[in-house]
């Protein structure tokens, strides 16, 4: 199941990344060549670069190919590495349930409260910070497949 919802992830950044070029090369062609520059088009923009940024995160932390300091996984293993594994496995759930969904969710749920909009777009600023819980569940979902794996011994070689 979380391969298909990665999938679907990946799917979703390839046409986030698109609207993105789409976004930026329309700014740059109705500033050069129209000499009117789109007021829409830097947020959008921003916008999207946020999106990206954050659902990739969600996306390689699926993958295990975000950035780490990976010294000590190599020169461990057997049962150490299985610990240390588990460790880091669970303090990224901890971080991602903590800062990302309770926080990011707070943080929606606050602008929401205060009706804000963004000022080019007109849109709810809400909608932007969705993207934090959102990615903050997908990785908690990722780190308990991941913890799933490693208890049933089908786990993936460290380095």
């Amino acid at each position: 199941m979380a391969d298909v919802v990665a999938a679907l992830l990946r799917r979703a950044l390839i046409l986030l990344m698109s609207l993105l070029v789409v976004t930026v090369s329309w700014q740059v062609l109705s500033r050069y060549l129209l000499a009117e520059p789109s007021s829409w088009t830097e947020e959008a923009a921003r916008f999207l670069l946020v999106w990206i940024g954050i659902l990739g995160a969600a996306y390689v932390a699926h993958a295990r190919e975000h950035l780490a300091i990976d010294i000590l996984p190599r020169k461990l293993s057997g049962k150490a590495q299985w610990w240390l594994r588990l460790f880091i496995e669970l303090a990224i759930m901890a971080f991602a349930a903590s800062a990302m969904i309770l926080g990011g969710g707070r943080l929606v749920l606050i602008t929401c409260e205060l009706n804000q909009v963004t000022p080019a777009l007109g849109m709810p600023t809400a909608i932007l910070y969705s993207v934090v819980p959102l990615s903050g569940v997908l990785i908690v979902a990722f780190a308990i497949g991941h913890i799933r794996e490693l208890i049933t011994g089908n786990a993936r070689e460290m380095g």
